[in-house]
């Protein structure tokens, strides 16, 4: 299968839009883009795939509004602008989707959303809910009110981080140029157009020098580390003209446009090798021999597999999973805390809903989120 044949493939997609496709190169907030766009998920939606839309543009909409011409360095203008352009955003993002009977939701996040293990699950569970029910996530930093994202931050590096949270097939990064070049193409006429390589290849980092746009923090050089970043978990990147008509709809059915920057491992692999090498564990959790062969034979673990709890871990954390001899034979990220699986352990699935409250999910550890040593460990 050729490489291209995974964005046509692709079931779960970030799209991520630039300020200056938002903006039209800062003249305010470009209804006939949005529209474009917003026709164009909602084709792909009928068509059965999910979309998450990561979207600059809050402050280069602020700026506009505000009758400013150049992006200041004052952070609290900063966040003004932020906090004035991301209410006109929102409101013409919902006004394109509700055109074509999709709903909207806003999310705005943080690097530290994403970084603390709770809130990067929660984050994950909100938005994978979102996708299910049909709802298209508007998702941007939350620069009003955090001083990192803007002084540090861009957009490309977030929508690679969405891709990892909800475990994308595809991120796709519009923008006002075709793709990545062997040069830059504004000051070397003779540089040619990647149309695809290895997300991890040091060469395209060389390529994308050149500053970015007076609107945004990033240029081509954050799409190619945002692709690398979201290479590490499986996710392809395809960087394409956002000015091209109808680049979704062609990028997914398999016109060549811009450049792919693949991913080397599947999404499953990549975690099953991280999981594999994972060597902080947060606790452990005792299984006996039915559930033992049931990791082996690659299935989930359930909690009437569980004899034992070990640790004070969190849901989300890496655990090991050791038989009743204290070989550890497996290792995984459980889907709740220790004083939860202690309280449904040896129990069926079935009660957990009774016994805690609620329900996540009906396995302790899901099997695409564990691995086997005796099948998979590599160290």
């Amino acid at each position: 299968m050729s490489m291209r044949a995974h964005i046509h493939n692709a079931r779960r997609l970030v799209v991520k839009v630039g300020s200056a496709l938002v903006t039209n190169n800062g003249a305010g907030l470009d209804p006939a883009a949005l529209d474009g766009w917003a026709r164009q998920i909602a084709a792909l939606r009928r068509g059965g795939r999910e979309i998450a839309l990561v979207s600059s543009g809050a402050i280069a909409a602020g700026m506009q509004r505000l009758g400013w011409k150049k992006r200041p360095s004052e952070m609290h203008r900063l966040q003004a602008a932020a906090a004035v352009g991301q209410m006109g955003l929102v409101d013409a993002y919902e006004k394109a989707f509700s055109c074509h009977s999709l709903t909207t939701a806003q999310i705005l996040l943080t690097h530290d959303d994403l970084a603390d293990r709770q809130r990067y699950l929660n984050a994950r569970s909100t938005l994978i809910a979102l996708l299910e029910m049909g709802v298209v996530p508007i998702i941007n930093e939350n620069d009003t009110v955090v001083t990192d994202e803007i002084k540090f931050g861009d957009n490309d590096t977030l929508g690679a981080l969405v891709a990892n949270l909800i475990e994308a097939d595809t991120l796709i990064i519009l923008t006002d140029q075709q793709g990545l070049y062997t040069a830059d193409p504004r000051r070397m006429p003779d540089a040619t157009l990647v149309s695809e390589g290895p997300a991890e290849a040091p060469r395209f980092e060389a390529m994308a020098g050149g500053a970015a746009s007076t609107l945004s923090k990033g240029g081509m050089l954050t799409k190619v580390l945002a692709a690398r970043r979201a290479a590490r978990g499986g996710t392809h990147t395809c960087i394409a003209s956002g000015r091209e008509p109808d680049t979704l709809l062609r990028l997914l059915n398999g016109e060549p446009l811009g450049t792919l920057l693949y991913a080397s491992s599947s999404r499953l692999a990549a975690r099953k090798q991280w999981l594999a090498n994972h060597l902080q564990l947060a606790g452990s959790l005792i299984i006996d021999a039915g559930a033992v062969k049931a990791l082996h034979d690659g299935r989930s673990l359930l909690p009437v597999g569980v004899s034992e709890v070990k640790g004070d871990f969190r849901r989300g954390e890496a655990v090991a999973c050791v038989d009743e001899s204290g070989t550890e034979v497996a290792r995984g990220l459980v889907n709740y805390g220790a004083s939860e699986c202690r309280r449904i352990l040896r129990k069926p699935s079935a009660d957990i809903e009774a016994i805690l409250g609620y329900v996540d999910t009906p396995e302790v550890i899901h099997r695409d989120n564990l691995v086997a040593h005796t099948q998979n460990r590599t160290g």
